[in-house]
């Protein structure tokens, strides 16, 4: 008697309502679709409408049967920016409103695939969130955090805390940009103040702002089961390193948009790192397949 087949494996992809995430997000559920992984992207009902509206989305995963996009309400009324001085908005609003409505709708089977009523079976979250692993503890989901940024910022923003201790922060003005910030480990030797982003020049650190909020979320990630980053071994491995002190399961597997085409136009020295790491046997590719296959062995666990 032949065993029927398995079912694939359902991921629910939920990035932070911003540019950027979403579009790293987007070329992140092409790969796991072109695997034959199931995917829902959640995307908040703001940010999916100006997708619709103004690129062409749904032609682009229509060719995905097991792909759906599912909307989920922000929280804040239609005229916010959500941008800006108004980010802070966003986020507090998508704790308080978003959250147990997202509880509500994995717990309740809307998140299910629509194409086979597959549960979720792994949560792939944007690392600037921690509310989808306290969900996902609670309901027995694996949660993989995705940062869309460098390992380098990922870094620094995880040791903002040892920075503000080392009274490395804040900084003191614009006569202090060039300073070296050399409570990072990894990257004393060429971190300067001016290059951290513009929300750590506040005058007072522990004020609640953007910069605690970063701080706060960006110490979250070592709950969540996997860290995913798009950049590749070769080029931030030294910063990897340290990053692997505290979240030892890492998965680079960019850059997205090189391992979506499989080739890069440009001839620099970078570009030619990433376009090996992309190809097969690279790091970044290699790495998107112990990604697809440590899913998979997520999706077994939950069915036994």
């Amino acid at each position: 008697m032949e065993e029927e087949p398995k079912a694939p494996p359902h991921v629910l992809i939920f990035p932070l309502p911003a540019q950027g995430p979403v579009n790293s997000m987007l070329k992140l559920a092409e790969l796991l679709s072109l695997a034959g992984i199931h995917v829902t992207f959640l995307n908040t009902v703001h940010n999916h409408d100006r997708l619709v509206r103004y690129t062409n989305v749904l032609a682009r995963f229509a060719c995905f049967p097991g792909f759906q996009f599912k909307t989920i309400p922000d929280g804040l009324p239609a005229d916010n920016p959500r941008a800006g001085d108004h980010f802070m908005e966003l986020f507090d609003s998508l704790n308080s409103v978003t959250k147990p409505i997202f509880r509500k709708m994995l717990f309740s089977g809307q998140l299910n695939s629509n194409s086979s009523r597959l549960p979720v079976s792994c949560i792939i979250a944007d690392g600037v969130f921690s509310f989808p692993i306290d969900v996902g503890d609670e309901l027995g989901i694996p949660v993989i955090h995705f940062r869309t940024i460098s390992a380098c910022s990922f870094w620094a923003f995880f040791c903002v805390l040892d920075i503000i201790e080392a009274g490395e922060l804040p900084i003191r003005g614009n006569e202090d940009m060039d300073r070296l910030i050399s409570s990072v480990p990894g990257m004393e030797t060429f971190l300067r103040c001016r290059d951290l982003p513009s929300f750590c020049r506040v005058s007072n650190p522990a004020e609640p702002s953007y910069l605690q909020l970063i701080v706060k979320e960006t110490r979250q990630s070592p709950r969540a089961r996997a860290l995913i980053l798009n950049t590749f071994e070769e080029l931030e491995g030294p910063v990897l390193s340290h990053i692997r002190t505290h979240c030892p399961q890492i998965y680079t597997i960019g850059p997205l948009h090189a391992l979506m085409k499989r080739k890069l136009g440009s001839e620099t020295i970078t570009f030619q790192l990433a376009r090996e790491s992309v190809s097969e046997g690279g790091s970044s590719y290699s790495n998107l397949d112990r990604l697809i296959e440590d899913i998979r062995l997520m999706n077994v666990g939950a069915n036994c």
